[in-house]
């Protein structure tokens, strides 16, 4: 069953709930396509986003307590944000504010199949910002799973406290979950932002990448050869995921291929996020150290995420797209799946 939330300190006259999943990393605003005005120009619509966000809103729809850690602007944005996670039972106690800098933007066009293009406005945003000292560390002493990403290591304070944050939730029994989300804008060249993905490699018990990203980070294109050097770094399990393709779940004894579901796709925007929301919550669910979970009880989470990220591409957005657990079961009954 799903991990009860359980009551923690009082912070600032707010009773903390220490929560079982903890997402660290960036969390901006996602403007995606509203249509056009009569005359022809294009409309965007504000939509709560940021990998690591969607992660624990995915986790939280699905009955974990989840909380989230990062930065915003104090700003318009980073008010709507807090409000966002809040809304959706995210825990906010170690959501800090800057009054340095504003609130990331990203602005999504995307194409006729429902894929994407950013263009990013973070010069450095807020979310860079977060420092080491700024975390509340009661909340990683007692949680299950940290999820992080690799985009706060584009500036400093970031770039240092990322490891920081991770290492401390490793020494403290803490399974560590890495989506490196690669996004080219985001980095001065290519080969920086590779070193700075691999860099993070050591500190994670679990790795989603896609295809790009698994090529980029072994440098290697061939799924069970590039899995192979991410264990070699200490990594106990990945999951490659393909978009229509389904996804691979490896660990150092099994290779196996899951086809996704036929859903029809409106925006893949989130898609990703709930794919690892879903997988990590079948994780904490299963209560063992990633190292003793078996090859079926992996790829069982692989198939309900891959569900869950079906769901979500029938959807415009990202957290307003995320499903509950009665979707995506109701998804594994009656969609099938896509061979291709």
């Amino acid at each position: 069953l799903p991990s009860v939330r359980r009551p923690g300190r009082a912070l600032l006259g707010k009773e903390t709930v220490m929560a079982d999943f903890l997402s660290l990393g960036e969390m901006l605003i996602d403007f995606t396509p509203a249509g056009r005005t009569p005359a022809g120009i294009p409309l965007f619509e504000q939509n709560p986003g940021g990998a690591p966000a969607n992660v624990a809103v995915q986790a939280a729809r699905l009955g974990v307590s989840a909380g989230f850690i990062g930065k915003v602007g104090r700003d318009m944005f980073g008010a709507f944000l807090q409000q966002t996670l809040e809304q959706n039972g995210v825990e906010t106690a170690n959501l800090r504010f800057s009054a340095e800098t504003a609130t990331s933007l990203a602005f999504v066009q995307l194409s006729e199949r429902g894929d994407r293009d950013f263009s990013f406005y973070r010069d450095p945003g807020a979310d860079t910002q977060l420092r080491f000292e700024e975390v509340d560390k009661t909340q990683l002493d007692g949680a299950k799973v940290l999820c992080f990403g690799s985009l706060l290591l584009t500036a400093e304070p970031g770039r240092t406290a990322v490891p920081q944050i991770v290492e401390y939730a490793r020494a403290h029994g803490v399974i560590t979950a890495y989506d490196p989300n690669w996004r080219a804008p985001l980095w001065p060249d290519r080969a920086t932002g590779v070193r700075a993905m691999r860099s993070l490699l050591p500190l994670a018990d679990v790795v989603k990448v896609s295809d790009e990203e698994l090529e980029m980070l072994p440098d290697c294109a061939e799924i069970p050869a590039g899995a192979a050097a991410l264990f070699a770094r200490g990594v106990q399990a990945v999951v490659v995921t393909r978009g229509a393709k389904g996804c691979v779940v490896c660990t150092p004894s099994c290779v196996r291929a899951l086809s996704t579901y036929d859903t029809p796709v409106v925006d893949t925007t989130g898609s990703g996020d709930s794919f690892f929301g879903a997988f990590l919550t079948k994780l904490i669910e299963a209560g063992q150290p990633v190292s003793a979970l078996s090859a079926e009880t992996l790829c069982a989470a692989a198939d309900f995420a891959n569900a869950a990220g079906s769901v979500c591409a029938t959807k415009k957005g990202a957290i307003p797209a995320l499903p509950d657990r009665a979707a995506i079961e109701a998804c594994m009954r009656s969609v099938p799946k896509l061979e291709i």
